[in-house]
């Protein structure tokens, strides 16, 4: 007996409508749909006819019903996959599934359409192509602060939740200031918001205005970026803690790694004037 396919279907964001009719088709014509939440994915089975039996299958069950899922395949039928909103396994369960299909040689097909991280990227002003996708952020203030450090080059794409932004964007905040961010809000549905600004003035208009929907951002990369001078900025920053002066920690950096003590005033300069 043939093996059954396994379609990969990327479903509407927020405006049903964008659906391709691929999707549609594909959807009418297999023997189950694997979806995050059968309440959600029934609203857009109901719109366009589509009458295919759902499964749930999220991260609690994501085991458990890839066994099931799995079965199927093998004896034949073929399934969906889809996710909540957008394209499945970007920052949605499936990883499992899809592993375990591929190593069972079960032909693994994807269904393109939409994706929050492409709608917002394609709506922004950017230097460049180059960006760093890494889903939703940690949760707690000193992680993010630490990712954002370490990601000061790179343009950072990330998913956020509403009742967390503002903790968020406080966070990165503290990394320097007049960091400049593009915040997408309910993305191609009635109210959607696409706002670029500084962190610290976005804070600001978001203590007065609505903050609500799904949330994608993009963190934009430093234009002075130089990991050297951050990596000396981080080392002057431990020995101020030590109470050290100026002149001291002038004295240990060039001892240590060699760099010019006019260099290193320019950065002790550069830090107390972005701390002002």
């Amino acid at each position: 007996m043939a093996l059954g396919k396994l379609f990969i279907v990327s479903t509407p964001i927020g405006n049903l409508s964008d659906i391709t009719f691929r999707a549609v088709e594909t959807l009418k014509s297999i023997d189950i749909i694997a979806c995050e939440d059968t309440r959600n994915t029934k609203i857009l089975c109901e719109k366009y006819d589509i009458l295919t039996p759902l499964m749930s299958y999220h991260k609690f069950s994501e085991a458990q019903k890839t066994a099931v899922l799995l079965d199927r395949l093998k004896a034949g039928e073929s399934a969906a996959l889809v996710s909540d909103a957008g394209t499945p396994l970007i920052s949605d369960p499936g990883v499992k599934l899809v592993e375990s299909a591929r190593e069972a040689g079960i032909n693994i097909i994807p269904v393109v359409g939409a994706c929050a991280v492409t709608a917002l990227l394609s709506s922004i002003p950017r230097q460049d192509e180059s960006f760093k996708f890494i889903g939703f952020l940690p949760r707690v203030e000193v992680q993010i602060v630490n990712l954002v450090k370490a990601n000061r080059g790179e343009n950072l794409v990330f998913y956020e939740s509403p009742n967390r932004l503002m903790e968020t964007l406080l966070a990165i905040s503290k990394t320097r200031k007049g960091r400049k961010i593009a915040i997408g809000r309910e993305l191609t549905k009635k109210f959607e918001e696409i706002k670029v600004d500084t962190v610290e003035n976005l804070i600001e208009y978001y203590k007065n205005n609505v903050l609500k929907g799904e949330i994608a951002c993009m963190l934009y990369a430093l234009e002075d970026f130089d990991s050297g001078n951050d990596d000396i900025s981080d080392k002057i920053k431990v020995l101020k803690g030590l109470k050290l002066s100026d002149k001291d920690i002038a004295g240990v950096i060039n001892s240590l790694y060699g760099l010019p003590r006019n260099k290193i005033k320019e950065i002790l300069l550069a830090g107390k004037q972005e701390s002002k």
